[in-house]
């Protein structure tokens, strides 16, 4: 048997029952009795449920990106996807944060399918994080891959571990933005970003 790997949650795996057997200790440590009704089968559902959470580890972001358009008649204005879902974990508690993010970037004579904006916020998203980090990294691949003219991510979520323990803020929003390029540099530019997205919530 191979030695256990803690970043392969698959429950299908023949090492899952150590993992299995981690979540039976962290139920016993809150007070619980693994072995219950109730909770025989949770250790095998968490870890499926881990499998999805953290399916971004076993995907290169980059890879969404590099099957690329240039048929588009020059275009060289902004493309925006706006409002994209973000379920990600806070790497210091492993709670929840959600929202939503905006990506924009404006081509330098290709342009990349719409979808792939959406993938690679998910790829990034679904490990753990913290948001500054998330936003950066989406920023980066778009520039590495794309090299566009400019890139701006906005993302703003609210955090459960702000939310629901600790300081107890459940309606604080956190808003984070990596703006490079046209969009950092040119003041049009970024006021155009910014009307799109706030028309998006009229």
């Amino acid at each position: 048997m191979q030695d256990y790997d803690p970043t392969d949650p698959n429950p299908t795996h023949a090492n899952s029952a150590a993992a299995m057997e981690h979540v039976r200790a962290l139920l016993t440590h809150i007070g619980e009795d693994p072995t219950r009704e109730g909770l025989v089968e949770t250790p095998k559902r968490v870890i499926a449920a881990f499998e999805e959470y953290f399916s971004g580890y076993s995907e290169d972001p980059h890879e969404h990106l590099e099957k690329t358009f240039e048929e588009v008649e020059g275009y060289d204005e902004m493309v925006l996807v706006s409002d994209i879902d973000v379920h990600s974990h806070c790497e210091h508690h492993m709670a929840p944060f959600v929202g939503k993010a905006h990506v924009a970037y404006i081509p330098n004579g290709r342009v990349v399918g719409l979808s792939k904006l959406a993938r690679v916020v998910d790829v990034y998203a679904r490990r753990l994080q913290v948001q500054e980090k998330l936003t950066m990294q989406i920023a980066h691949a778009i520039e590495d891959v794309l090299q566009p003219k400019g890139v701006a991510v906005i993302i703003q979520c609210r955090h459960f571990c702000m939310c629901h323990r600790g300081v107890r803020k459940p309606y604080a929003w956190t808003t984070t933005s990596k703006l490079s390029g046209a969009f950092r540099n040119n003041p049009s530019s970024r006021l155009e970003l910014f009307k799109l997205i706030s028309m998006d919530k009229d």
